[in-house]
């Protein structure tokens, strides 16, 4: 059994921005800070658990530039994301098990349910390896999980309903754990 955690992976949330005032606003890069990995190779089983609480905002993109947030902005968003996103004083873990593993020319494809604000969907996520990383993509689209995407001035900017996560282990930890 392989296990991974915020100390030899990484887990971000990326975002995306749409609407007519869209050019004004910018996607964000979000790290979940706390979260648990198993990967059980004779199973060809993934499960993980992520702390709802533990997002934090590493900065913003512009034209695919990373461009800094202020204080007071990077705490708002991450309120919001605590409370009116994800509500994790009610719904404290986000949880994922796959079902099915397949693997093909050395990429693996993966399907399972994922829980988030105690509402469980199936979605897939590919895992391939990216020089020296294995990463991991899946797209949530927030309303499947009863999560309103959010919006700003009367609906002209909005973040998609679509986020990407992403989970990035290096290759050599894999060795490391085994």
């Amino acid at each position: 059994m392989l296990r991974f955690d915020e100390s030899s992976a990484e887990c971000l949330v990326l975002t995306f921005k749409e609407g007519l005032l869209s050019a004004m606003a910018h996607d964000l890069v979000i790290r979940v800070t706390s979260f648990a990995l198993e990967v059980d190779e004779a199973e060809r089983a993934v499960e993980g658990r992520f702390a709802a609480g533990s997002l934090r905002v590493l900065h913003a993109l512009r034209d695919d530039v990373e461009t800094p947030t202020s204080e007071r902005d990077r705490q708002q968003i991450e309120e919001s994301i605590r409370r009116e996103v994800l509500d994790s004083d009610r719904h404290p873990e986000i949880r994922f098990r796959s079902s099915r593993v397949d693997e093909q020319s050395g990429r693996f494809a993966l399907r399972g349910v994922l829980e988030i604000r105690g509402v469980t969907r199936e979605i897939r996520a590919t895992v391939e390896q990216v020089g020296g990383h294995w990463v991991g993509e899946a797209l949530v689209h927030q309303p499947d999980f009863g999560i309103r995407p959010y919006t700003a001035f009367l609906g002209a900017l909005k973040v998609k309903p679509d986020v990407r996560v992403r989970i990035t282990v290096a290759a050599t930890a894999l060795r490391e754990v085994r």
